[in-house]
């Protein structure tokens, strides 16, 4: 090959490799590593079902030592108002969320309320708004997967849209792989993403029921055994 050509193509592999290094350094900038891969530190919950792993946060229940409600691992170093949360996480089974501008109900046996990003190990609650515990107002599923909404000043959903990739979603996540969660928080403004893929897009506009900052939280639901993991938690403020 001539020197000229191969050097040309050595170049440019080089320039393409750079590119995508500050593709992926943009879009890491900002963020904050809440989760150390090695322990803890920083989170608090039952030690009976939490715990960490090959630098994974495991949260697990058996049919010896079943939990009697919803329990949640709390990040204990401040609250989100407007912020981007991404993580990695894998579901083996049962049901689980994070949440976000939640409120520690009882803080002796770590229950937490609010707005939940929902994810399973099933195919119809991943990537969903959910209201944990009535604390958003009593509004239960305030967006399944694949609506825009919008909860207009009364406290009423009104459905304005659809996102036509929201079913990508469920069909990228494989069992005993890990996913990425994508939540987006500014305002009024909530999105969820699955692997890229938009889940649900909301404007909460009802003043007396809207959740203005709070807690994060990781769930482990009641229930049969269940075993969920989450890694690679970074947080942005905005």
């Amino acid at each position: 090959m001539n020197r000229k050509i191969f050097g040309a193509l050595a170049l440019g592999a080089f320039l393409i490799a750079a590119a995508g290094l500050l593709s992926a350094a943009d879009k890491n900038a900002g963020f904050t590593k809440i989760f150390n891969g090695i322990n803890l530190a920083g989170w608090t919950g039952n030690a009976e079902v939490w715990s960490v792993k090959d630098g994974a946060i495991v949260g697990q229940t058996t049919a010896e030592k079943p939990i009697k409600g919803n329990t949640f691992l709390i990040w204990t170093n401040g609250e989100v108002a407007d912020f981007e949360l991404r993580l990695s996480f894998k579901i083996a089974s049962g049901n689980s969320g994070i949440q976000y501008r939640s409120k520690v109900l009882d803080e002796k046996n770590w229950v937490v309320g609010g707005y939940q990003a929902d994810l399973e190990a099933g195919p119809k609650y991943n990537g969903i708004l959910y209201d944990e515990r009535g604390v958003a107002g009593g509004r239960a599923i305030m967006a399944a997967r694949g609506e825009k909404v919008v909860w207009d000043k009364d406290g009423r959903k009104q459905v304005t849209g659809k996102l036509p990739d929201a079913e990508k979603a469920q069909d990228s996540i494989v069992e005993g792989h890990w996913s990425g969660y994508v939540i987006i928080v500014k305002g009024n403004h909530i999105q969820h993403f699955i692997n890229d893929h938009q889940t649900v897009d909301v404007t909460d506009e009802c003043e007396a029921k809207a959740l203005k900052s709070g807690v994060l939280a990781l769930q482990v639901h009641a229930g049969p055994p269940m075993t969920v993991q989450f890694k690679n938690i970074r947080l942005k403020k905005l």
